[in-house]
């Protein structure tokens, strides 16, 4: 660890200066000049022997002088060198006695950082398969944070329970070369992604990359460079896995991946939900020639992706999301081999699944000779693609079922439990509009992590998830939490509450149910600019009061938002959540003081 090394050059001590040790060399030489001295009487055959030893020492000083002078400057610079190393990394990680998120403030700049010196193989030393791991998801592909947003989510995380993430990059990774046409303009650089993983081990989170190698490729396939690699030619969803430049694009992504990811012990490489697989014209003719199924298309690619994997990254553990698999019989499972190279994911979202259910795709699982098993579950983004405030009832009860699955795990011995994803959806899909935004979940994931980590939700589970939230009382059923709130974006959390309540319904009421408005500034006065000054004054000030009020606090929640997201982000959530609200009424303070500007003029044609 950086701090280990940081720790060991700090301790140890410098080397006493050169320049001391030459002097005591000096001074023995001034002692024998002055007894040559007192001896000048001596024979001159005897003189000059001195006299020649006397140089050789005269030499041989000089040389002592030359060569302590070249190693004190050489320390010196070394020292300084090591002060500067030993000096940042103490700013990053702190005092060892920390643990709150407030005693654990980072300040160094992510430019700052330099990534540490790689060998040319890549490693995994840390043994996690006695740990549960209890990853939280942040799914990139819409909302994506600003990394100093992550600094204070990170501690966050870690107090609740959390003890690593989920990363779904999609087009957030700084992929280049080649690859550069996928990043996104607001994508993280290579030094955010280097900082993310030093704030991950530093609050003690495993950092998981998922890269999607099958389906929900949409960020890679709606680009013309690649649009021969689709399944279906109209559909950018799933790639086509009959052509050989799909698989030579995924090694170079998961290369790019994992050259930034040294230090993870996992992977994840999605492959679920591919839509339309076995309907292209390639995959037709290769079943109609090997009398095969869309099954087995499914495995031989995947059974490509892990030998990739297990070939360059030795020791590098795979996840995969599990729902492709429950259609496949054990037996071609077993054939594939696959089970030796990755662990299935189960995910289910409803609140109360059928456990039998799950039973089932266990037992498939531990039949078909995997190893391990992970389950994920759901603190946002699962309950409808609009959705903007999270149901806490509904994401409970699922974490809840969960646990009742996690309790008969015993029964599929071998197959051992290895941990649970905490999925927090952002899009459906890379086309759909945006769930609910991050901060405006953090309640209900500090529901789910609270409750997995002390295997259900007690008084007890209540009291530490509103000690930590900054609530003083939450109602599940409501999905509402009174009090101020002390978590990474309460303010905004808040915010979207009020927008949520009382937006719409406020401007609705003043629209429509204000008699002044409809009887004497109806759509067809305002087409032809036509209206009394002295009705419109009637509502014109309760109107002009409920615009300015509302526009007034817009603008905190944009200057909330653009702490938070990139622009992009900000103007997407505005434009779906506060514009189609905000702008009838906006267009009717438009007509409003055009019109009474007309003072009382015949309408126009």
């Amino acid at each position: 660890m950086l701090r280990e090394r940081g720790c060991g050059l700090g301790s140890a001590r410098p080397p006493p200066h050169a320049p001391a040790r030459c002097g005591s060399v000096g001074s023995a030489w001034q002692r024998r000049r002055d007894g040559r001295a007192r001896r000048c009487a001596a024979p001159g055959a005897m003189a000059f022997q001195r006299s020649h030893k006397l140089n050789l020492l005269r030499i041989v000083v000089l040389l002592l002088v030359a060569l302590a002078g070249i190693k004190f400057l050489f320390r010196d610079s070394l020292t300084l060198q090591l002060h500067k190393h030993i000096s940042k990394d103490s700013t990053f990680w702190g005092d060892a006695g920390d643990s709150g998120p407030q005693s654990q403030a980072v300040e160094v700049h992510p430019a700052k950082i330099t990534a540490p010196r790689q060998g040319p193989k890549q490693q995994f030393p840390k043994d996690l398969s006695a740990t549960e791991m209890r990853l939280v998801h942040l799914d990139l592909k819409g909302a994506a944070p600003r990394v100093s947003y992550l600094e204070q989510l990170f501690p966050f995380l870690s107090r609740l329970g959390a003890n690593g993430i989920l990363i779904e990059y999609e087009d957030m990774f700084p992929f280049k070369g080649e690859l550069e046409v996928l990043k996104s303009p607001y994508a993280y650089s290579e030094e955010d992604i280097e900082w993310i993983q030093q704030l991950a081990e530093l609050h003690k989170l495993e950092v998981v990359p998922l890269v999607q190698t099958f389906g929900h490729v949409e960020f890679i396939l709606k680009h013309t460079k690649y649009q021969h690699l689709r399944e279906v030619e109209r559909f950018p969803n799933s790639f086509n896995p009959h052509v050989p430049d799909t698989l030579a694009l995924l090694k170079v992504m998961l290369s790019q991946v994992m050259e930034k990811h040294r230090r993870s012990s996992w992977i994840h490489i999605g492959a679920d939900e591919v839509f339309h697989l076995g309907e292209g014209k390639d995959s037709r003719n290769w079943m109609s020639r090997n009398k095969g199924d869309t099954g087995t298309i499914y495995l031989n690619h995947i059974k490509e992706v892990l030998d990739f994997i297990s070939t360059q990254y030795r020791g590098l553990r795979v996840l995969m999301w599990d729902d492709m698999l429950r259609k496949i019989s054990v037996g071609a499972l077993q054939e594939s081999g696959i089970a030796k190279h990755v662990s299935p994911v189960v995910w289910f979202y409803a609140p109360d699944f059928d456990a039998e259910q799950i039973g089932q795709f266990i037992t498939k699982y531990m039949e078909s000779g995997f190893e391990a098993v992970w389950f994920a579950s759901a603190f946002k983004g699962t309950t409808g693609p609009t959705q903007t405030w999270p149901p806490l009832s509904s994401h409970l009860k699922n974490q809840l079922s969960w646990l009742r699955v996690r309790e008969a795990m015993p029964r599929f011995a071998p197959l051992r439990f290895q941990g649970i994803v905490l999925t927090g959806w952002q899009r459906y899909d890379h086309y759909s509009v945006l769930c609910e935004l991050l901060p405006v979940g953090i309640p209900s994931l500090a529901i789910c992590l609270q409750t997995l980590v002390n295997g259900g939700f007690t008084e007890e589970t209540r009291r530490k998830v509103l000690e930590v939230l900054g609530f003083q009382s939450m109602q599940l059923e409501q999905s509402t939490c009174e009090g101020r709130g002390a978590f990474p974006g309460a303010e905004i959390y808040h915010m979207v509450e009020q927008l949520n309540r009382h937006l719409k319904e406020s401007i609705t009421k003043m629209l429509e149910e204000e008699s002044a408005i409809k009887g004497w500034f109806s759509p067809y006065h305002r087409k032809h600019q036509f209206g009394n000054p002295r009705n419109m004054e009637s509502f014109g000030s309760k109107v002009l009061k409920l615009h300015e009020d509302w526009e007034g606090f817009v603008r905190d929640l944009r200057a909330r938002l653009e702490s938070i997201y990139f622009p992009d982000t900000v103007e997407e959530w505005m434009e779906e959540n506060v514009n189609p609200h905000l702008d009838p009424l906006r267009d009717l303070v438009r007509d409003y003081r055009a019109i009474i500007r007309l003072n009382a003029q015949p309408k126009a044609p």
